[in-house]
């Protein structure tokens, strides 16, 4: 898979062992470190079963996400994790965005969000389902993925 750039960010799917070094970095940082989240929650044995992607911000890792197909069909979205520094600056956007253009839009599509970050998903066309929960002590709360969502209205018919 090419890169998606969005300069001077670029995102590519993790497929070496280099890269994977870098993801696992980022999410050690960001969730171990940072949200003190418990290493093995953090790494819940999903990895060898997900598609993972790396942002670079220029020359630097910036950003990693995960997605996994499930038994049902559906595809969910996990580990989106931006180092501090890179925040604000569409990374995660950009990740998103590379993430959904691969995955057909025939079955669903969801995340469980951090409630804190609802905003940001809910700008890319997702929308909360249920109630919060909690995941690896934070607040959560699941949200799908609506094409319809991110697209401009129909035009009024005359």
């Amino acid at each position: 898979m090419a890169p998606v750039s969005t300069l001077p960010i670029r995102v590519q799917k993790a497929e070496s062992d280099e890269l994977y070094n870098h993801v696992f970095i980022i999410r050690t940082q960001v969730f171990v470190d940072e949200e003190e989240i418990a290493q093995d929650d953090e790494y819940d044995g999903f990895d060898h079963l997900a598609n993972h992607y790396l942002a670079w911000y220029g020359d630097t890792p910036a950003g990693t996400a995960r997605w996994r197909r499930l038994n049902n069909g559906s595809f969910r979205l996990e580990r989106f994790a931006v180092l501090p520094e890179f925040r604000l600056k569409n990374v995660g956007t950009s990740l998103m965005e590379a993430i959904l253009n691969e995955l057909p839009k025939s079955f669903p599509i969801f995340v469980h969000a951090q409630t804190k970050n609802t905003e940001f998903y809910h700008k890319l066309g997702f929308e909360t389902v249920g109630e919060p929960f909690d995941e690896a002590n934070i607040e959560h709360i699941r949200m799908e993925y609506r094409e319809e969502a991110n697209q401009p209205p129909a035009p009024a018919a005359d």
